[in-house]
């Protein structure tokens, strides 16, 4: 099947989908609703871009009918400028449809837990949680995203564990690739001999599970309460409003305190854990899917170390695309996009391959 012929069906069932969204009582059934809004949302853009992609085609074929029957002079020059711009915008915009024609990951339009923990280097690392928190809350302002704190754990220096919810359009798209091990490089404050030391700090990003996609078996979880504990084991307050949650069947665990009420607690616990369980049968899928597809990026081996942050030099570098920028001040301010969008470019570039293969 050609590249046109399967563009021909997405505007197909794009026209299917408008015509089930237009049915009033489509949204007596919720579930139904949001699986049709969804791919309909999800196939938009491709059929934009194809209508546009025909009308530039047309123009094209036209111009050209026009210079090769015309024979006013001024007339001829008009109509080869306009065929020379129409044939440049040409191969930017198959390039295009052959990038929107690519599967889509389903969890691409998810919202996510994200998860940033203390590894190697004690104070250090602690530092660098809060400094790669404060840069990820940075660069979700420019996408317009939202983060909900769910639980932190600070230590004298800094913060042990982060744990938030991010809500937005596609977040799940865009952070996705965080997860892994963060290498920082840097002289540290308390460092009189001014030598660089190495701190690392894992970051777990995790799709959010819908109750419908997923529900967790209350039956398999065991619920524990117990009175919160600040630093040093001091009592946060005197009821026993800390909530442990476990999932019996994998010995999953979260426990949650950061809330006075107990049943807020519970909330945020559970919440954590469906993510959590979620994401493993996520993992498990994208294992099965990374035989077949070598060289994708994003929900890898989260051991891995994927990123170096080096203050010295300034420098950047992810170790999964050999990507090297020399503008750390600015990224761990907020600016990640030209991370991001190089590792989105570079998963593209590896499907397409898949797809000529």
């Amino acid at each position: 099947m050609s590249m046109f012929d399967k563009l021909d069906e997405v505007v197909n069932r794009y026209e299917e989908l408008t015509e089930k969204m237009a049915d009033p009582t489509l949204y007596d059934r919720q579930a139904e609703f949001k699986a049709v809004s969804e791919e309909r949302s999800n196939i938009e853009e491709l059929v934009q871009t194809y209508k546009y992609y025909k009308k530039i085609k047309s123009d094209l074929e036209g111009a050209k009918d026009l210079l090769k029957s015309e024979t006013d002079e001024e007339m001829r020059e008009m109509a080869k400028e306009e065929v020379s711009e129409y044939e440049a915008e040409m191969p930017g915009l198959e390039d295009k449809l052959k990038i929107l024609l690519l599967p889509k990951d389903p969890l691409d339009n998810k919202n996510c837990i994200v998860e940033i923990r203390a590894g190697a280097g004690g104070d250090e690392a602690s530092i660098f949680v809060q400094d790669v928190w404060r840069m990820y809350k940075n660069y979700w302002s420019t996408l317009g995203f939202k983060s909900e704190l769910v639980s932190v754990s600070e230590s004298d220096k800094g913060v042990k564990e982060v744990i938030l919810n991010v809500t937005g359009d596609k977040v799940y798209s865009q952070m996705k690739y965080e997860s892994g091990v963060h290498r920082v490089q840097r002289v540290p404050e308390t460092e009189s001999q001014g030598r660089v030391h190495t701190s690392t700090i894992t970051v777990a990003v995790m799709p959010e599970a819908d109750e419908v996609e997923f529900e967790l078996d209350m039956n398999e979880v065991r619920i524990d309460v117990y009175r919160s504990g600040g630093k040093g084991g001091q009592s946060v307050n005197t009821t026993d409003s800390a909530v442990r949650v476990t999932h019996t069947p994998t010995g999953v665990q979260v426990a949650i305190q950061d809330e006075k009420s107990q049943h807020k607690n519970k909330e945020k616990a559970l919440k954590i854990l469906r993510a959590r369980i979620y994401d493993s049968m996520v993992q498990a899928a994208h294992d099965v899917e990374a035989e077949k597809r070598r060289g994708l990026v994003g929900k890898g081996d989260r051991s891995e170390r994927i990123r170096t942050y080096n203050f010295p030099q300034g420098r950047l570098t992810d170790h999964r695309i050999n990507l090297t920028l020399y503008s750390l001040d600015k990224i761990i301010e907020g600016d990640l996009s030209p991370v991001i969008d190089a590792l989105v470019a570079h998963n593209q570039a590896q499907l397409l391959k898949g797809e000529e293969d």
